[in-house]
């Protein structure tokens, strides 16, 4: 064992392990998307219903679709977690070669948002055991990210970015 190997960054304190996360993140956000698209159709509510009674603890079938509004609200909800997770995904393979803190700053600043917003909804609307589920989906999505890399260097978070010269 060398003195080097001592001081080693963790693998999930890395770019690269940060870049993966990211993905991981996108499918952990983007993957309520179809589920809730489903809730917009008698045929195919099931999933949506489903997935909304769970997040309304207890399971008691209480939680219906029959409501056209719900079903709006579902399709809203499906297309704005779609489109975030493939953000973050587009984020993970076209900008975080340039800006990684950047990236890693936005994507986590995103996350805390819903988390707060979603959890004080929840509990408000009296169903405080989606605030409770909320903490374990955050530390899903966040994983490494509330660190940044080990191989980043923060002073040079503008290095890669273009840079307008007066020259």
């Amino acid at each position: 064992m060398n003195e080097d190997s001592i001081f080693e960054t963790p693998i999930f304190r890395t770019k690269n392990f940060h870049k993966f996360w990211l993905k991981i993140t996108s499918i952990v956000v983007g993957s309520f998307g179809p589920i809730f698209f489903l809730g917009t159709m008698d045929s195919t509510l099931e999933p949506a219903r489903l997935t909304l009674d769970l997040l309304s603890w207890p399971i008691d079938g209480a939680t219906t679709f029959h409501s056209n509004d719900t079903k709006f609200l579902s399709a809203l909800t499906g297309g704005f977690l779609l489109g975030w997770g493939v953000m973050i995904y587009c984020l993970s393979l076209w900008v975080y070669d340039i800006a990684s803190e950047f990236v890693r700053r936005s994507v986590l600043i995103g996350l805390l948002s819903w988390f707060v917003l979603d959890s004080l909804g929840s509990i408000a609307s009296g169903n405080p055991s989606n605030a409770f589920i909320n903490v374990f989906v955050l530390i899903l999505a966040v994983g490494p990210l509330w660190l940044p890399a080990n191989d980043s260097n923060i002073k040079d978070l503008n290095s890669n970015l273009p840079v307008n010269s007066t020259k």
